[in-house]
Parts: structure tokens; sequence; C-alpha cells
């Protein structure tokens, strides 16, 4: 939103809850209720209907409202029995196999709202399958890529890293401390490769529930981890728990590689990132994305059970989710540790990457996306 907003000069900008993490016109923001995101996220569902009359309240008739992430989108579309106007959706992750749980209650949800939608914009083409899946008609969603203002992300790419992180080589990952980012294998993969490359470290940017899971996991496998709200940076530590970083960009470019082991996806902002650093990448070839991303002419639907290395990076086998503690390696993880051992050992192969990332990176510029953004709009309008 904060990316195309930008270019698309939204009239308002309305929000559900009252967090703001992002720079953005504080004249445009609305907000719908008093919620934050501390507030129960089953309280949040429940009050969507109340969402849908306060948001009926404040847009114009005939507007093009564009909403992002499921409580929203369900917002958009019943608030159409209030106020009419044009709802476009933008549903960003795979509704088969990203959900478990409770969180199949939004497979309901969204088989009940998103056919209502005027058009649904798909981050992925692994996203709109799993949409007609659900029931909305093919001809209402278009698969529009997230879009990334590269030339800043290299720009603070450049910038200086504590001066820790520069005494010695290391493995990267960015993203959420969950499940479905899967980091427990990366602790495990690296544990394996600490034995051919004694200087080697693991950073792991972000936060999350499986944050003392995680850092537990270390303590039990010998390794020495730092925890960015509890230990003092310095280079005595094996694998680095960064927390949120405003710029992760400075800390993925000086990374040998870019690992990203998640179970599922909808179209990864990280990997695009990495890509945009010139790091190369070996992630998951999960639902959906990265084969997207990396391996742009194959078949999205198809999955690997072997390292590929593809065009735009190295795609390998999916884990399976079960949470390991001290256990022998996977099958899996043994892949992992012999293709990142290899890598680590060429660097005409790291060479090779490093320059096709950047180039591929150049497909999702903003101003190529925004295009597209343009004419889906266009395309609703009354």
């Amino acid at each position: 939103l904060v990316r195309i907003a930008e270019y698309l000069k939204p009239k308002k900008i309305l929000l559900l809850e009252r967090d703001v993490k992002y720079h953005v016109d504080e004249k445009l923001l609305c907000f719908l209720s008093s919620h934050s995101v501390k507030t129960s996220p089953l309280l949040k569902t429940l009050f969507i209907p109340y969402y849908a009359f306060r948001f009926s309240q404040v847009v114009v008739k005939e507007s093009v409202v564009v909403s992002f992430l499921e409580r929203a989108n369900y917002v958009n579309v019943l608030s159409k029995l209030f106020k009419d106007h044009r709802a476009v959706i933008s549903v960003r992750m795979d509704q088969l196999t990203g959900r478990s749980g409770v969180g199949r209650l939004y497979n309901i949800l969204s088989r009940l709202f998103y056919p209502q939608a005027d058009l649904c914009i798909a981050v992925s083409c692994g996203v709109k399958e799993s949409l007609v899946k659900l029931g909305v008609p093919e001809g209402k969603i278009k698969v529009i890529y997230n879009p990334y203002p590269i030339e800043e992300i290299q720009q603070k790419a450049r910038q200086d890293v504590e001066e820790a992180f520069k005494s010695f080589p290391y493995l990267i990952n960015v993203g959420r401390l969950t499940k479905q980012k899967g980091q427990w294998y990366l602790i495990r993969i690296f544990k394996s490769l600490r034995e051919a490359f004694p200087d080697l470290r693991l950073l792991i940017l972000g936060d999350g529930e499986l944050k003392d899971y995680l850092y537990n996991l270390c303590k039990t496998l010998d390794l020495k981890a730092y925890l960015w709200d509890k230990d003092r940076l310095s280079e005595d530590f094996d694998v680095y728990f960064l927390g949120f970083k405003d710029n992760p960009f400075k800390y993925i470019s000086r990374a040998k590689l870019f690992l990203f082991p998640s179970l599922f996806e909808g179209f990864p902002n990280a990997l695009v990132e990495a890509l945009a650093c010139g790091v190369p990448v070996v992630s998951s070839d999960c639902r959906s994305g990265p084969r997207e991303i990396l391996a742009p002419d194959s078949d999205y639907r198809h999955n690997t059970d072997k390292p590929e290395f593809a065009k735009y990076g190295v795609l390998m086998p999916v884990f399976d989710g079960k949470f390991l503690q001290d256990e022998p390696l996977t099958q899996e993880e043994k892949m992992w540790v012999e293709v990142i051992k290899s890598m680590l050992k060429d660097q005409s192969i790291l060479n090779k990457y490093s320059k096709r990332g950047i180039q591929r990176a150049y497909d999702f510029h903003v101003e190529k996306i925004v295009k597209d953004w343009q004419q889906a709009i266009n395309e609703v309008l009354p």
C-alpha cells in the first residue's frame, strides 16, 4: 500500500486498527476503530460487521476501494451492502495451503465474500489458483506481483553495519519468527555446516512467537545465541537473533547466502529484496511465490523433490513442518547442507547468482508494477 500510494494518489487510507509503522500522509488516515495489533484476533474478526458499517460512513458512493489482508478484504466486500462502491481486494497468501486450525475459519469467510468482490488481485499465480478453487470466477482475478523500490533498497544496502558483523562470514534469513518460516531447520542445518566452516555465523532478522523456542534450540545444539533484547553485541556468538530492523538490507547485502526455508508463502518480499541486494538465494520450493521468482520459465505448480539450480536461485524440497530438537538431520536437511557447502566453496556460482539476482529484481520495480495497478483500477471504474 505504502509503495503504490505515492503513484495512485488515494483520497483516503482507511485502517481497521490504530497502528501505523510506515510513513504516510496523516491527513489521509481514517481509523475505523480503536483496536490495535494487541487486540484479540478473534475479537477483531467478530467486529467485521461493525468495521463494514463504519467503513460505509466514510466512503463516497462509486469509489474504487482497494483493500489488503483478510479482515480488510471482508470489510471491503461486506460494506457493499451499505454503500455502492467498487471493491478491489488484494489476496496475499495461498488460500488452501496457508491455513490450519482456527485459521481455516478464514477459508469459510473467503468462500463467502471473495467471489462478491469486483476484482481480486492475487500476488502470484499460485494464489490465483487457490482463489479459483475457493470459487472465485477466474475472470475476476488478476495477478499483480509485489512492487519494490529497487534503487532505494540498493542505497540502503550500502549503509554500514556494526563492527561485529564485519569480522566473519555469515548466512542470513529475514522473516517473522513463526512456524510458517521454518527457521528451526536453518539452525539445525547451520550446526552441521559449522563442522566444515568453523568461522561461519547465522543471522536471523525478525520477531515472533517462536523467539524463545529458537533461542533455546541453539542452547540444545551447543550454539551460542545472541538475543537482541538480552545480550550485549560482540563477535563471540554463533547465531544472532537481531529482531526487527528498519534497514535489513545492509545486513542482507553482506551475507554469503540468503536462506529461505518457509513452509508456505504468498509472494515472499524477502526473496526479491535479497535478489535486489545481489545476494544468492537458496529457498524452499513452497507454495507459492519462490518458484515464480527464481524459476519464472518453469511450471509454477511444480514442487521439486531434489536441489534445483534454477535461473535466478536454488530451489529446495519443502520441509514437513515438524518441530525438531537434536534429532539426526532429515533427508531434506542433509540436501540443504550439501547444497550450501557446494555454493560456499564455489565463488563462481555465488557471482553468477548475484548478477542474475539483481537483473531479476528489476522485473518487480515499483514503477513497472504500478502500471498494472493503474490498469486494474481503470477496469473497475464506474
